[in-house]
């Protein structure tokens, strides 16, 4: 009897093993998902006012059945001095869990992230577990708040998708950088380089004289767009050196800085530059980096010098003076050197920026000085920071050419208008 027992008892455990994985699972209508926190100033010393953007579960899956008119989301604004505390505080207004499985963005003001203290409360997303390393940090010119509220997505009911859509896009374009927390934790710990966030706002320029329909040296807002679409803008890039915002960069510099840090993501970026055969037109170019910088150094001498040779190859998409460029080898090396300096120029104004300015690099090139010293104590001694913006630096571009577009040759004007 007893073997038999046994026996039962045996064929019973593995159904029972199976079963233990159900005990905390949680339905949706017992939690609200957190896909944006938003950090502002507030007026009470050693805390800030956090911002819940706050989505809808059931918008948008097949719980919703009549519930189509809700809203998708939600946002909540409470003073705390972390983001631990808050979650239980924020249950006096919300009656369910809050989680952070579809946290997406940290969106800090620009007011905050040039404030000496901000360092401290970010480094609470660290102790966290549930924030995940991947969240991406956003500066936005507005209050973070403001900026959370007014963003009204098109096209999307789940509102998570548009910011990580949206920040995707930008860093595989080059308008905005990869600013994902680990990169901010890391780079701030290294204090030898510059960390880039993503610029946002939803405050864009309305007069005609106040904004650039160029997209060329222009931040988040300085671009108007016409039209029903995002009231968000995500261009350019916040600039921090040990944990607090210093300054900006334009989408082109941000993508400048892309294309000489190997490690970015950045995969083709369209652009225009000026046509060397008509000073009234614009080329547009595709843009691709298929081989990694070659980065020389000379440390010991005085000044120390660096040396970058970028290496790019460049589609010809357009031909607006109908030169027809592709069959004439004068006029293909007239159409690389001017684009070679073109872009040198733009380059070389930057690192200018970098040295004057920022004091400091954000193309990660420390990572190459430490190569040139046999020990970490040599290079400590040496002091990046401190010798970086006294160095000689000197950028050649290499450009070779890829295809002229689908159809190389065209007409020439002449040709059509005689």
């Amino acid at each position: 009897m007893k073997q038999n027992n046994l026996i039962k008892l045996i064929f019973l455990f593995p159904f029972i093993l199976i079963l233990t994985g159900c005990w905390d699972l949680k339905g949706l209508d017992r939690q609200v998902f957190v896909i944006g926190i938003g950090l502002d100033v507030s007026d009470e010393k050693g805390k800030v006012d956090i911002t819940y953007l706050i989505a809808n579960p059931e918008v948008g899956s097949s719980m919703s059945g009549g519930g189509a008119e809700e809203d998708t989301v939600m946002t909540i604004t409470m003073r705390s001095p972390d983001f631990l505390s808050l979650r239980h505080s924020a249950n006096s207004a919300i009656a369910r869990e809050i989680a952070y499985d579809l946290l997406r963005v940290i969106v800090v003001s620009e007011e905050l992230a040039k404030d000496e203290e901000f360092i401290r409360f970010l480094y609470s997303a660290e102790k966290d577990r549930e924030i995940k390393r991947n969240t991406y940090l956003i500066v936005t010119k507005e209050k973070a708040a403001e900026f959370l509220s007014k963003n009204d997505p098109k096209f999307l009911t789940r509102p998570h998708k548009f910011y990580e859509n949206m920040i995707q896009r930008g860093i595989e374009v080059g308008f905005i950088p990869n600013s994902e927390l680990h990169h901010f934790f890391r780079v701030t710990e290294e204090d030898a380089n510059l960390f880039l966030a993503t610029y946002a706002t939803t405050n864009i320029r309305q007069k005609e004289d106040e904004y650039r329909i160029n997209e060329m040296d222009a931040l988040a807002g300085d671009v108007r767009i016409e039209g029903e679409t995002n009231s968000a803008n995500f261009l350019g890039a916040a600039v921090f050196l040990e944990g607090m915002m210093i300054g900006t960069l334009t989408g082109v510099e941000n993508r400048i800085v892309m294309l000489l840090h190997d490690a970015s993501s950045i995969t083709d970026i369209l652009a225009p530059i000026p046509d060397p055969f008509h000073e009234d037109y614009e080329l547009t170019v595709r843009i691709r980096k298929q081989h990694n910088t070659s980065v020389e150094m000379n440390l010991h001498d005085m000044p120390p010098k660096i040396h970058v040779t970028l290496p790019l190859t460049v589609d010809v998409l357009t031909d607006p003076s109908m030169e027809n460029p592709v069959d004439n080898k004068k006029k293909v090396e007239k159409l690389r050197s001017t684009m070679e300096e073109f872009m040198e120029t733009k380059i070389m104004a930057l690192v200018e920026k970098s040295q004057k300015e920022f004091k400091a690099e954000p193309f990660g090139w420390s990572l190459y000085a430490r190569k040139e010293f046999k020990t970490l104590k040599d290079y400590m001694e040496f002091d990046w920071m401190r010798t970086y913006p006294e160095m000689k630096i000197d950028v050649d571009v290499e450009i070779r050419f890829g295809q002229f577009g689908r159809q190389p040759k065209t007409p020439s004007y002449k040709g059509i208008r005689d």
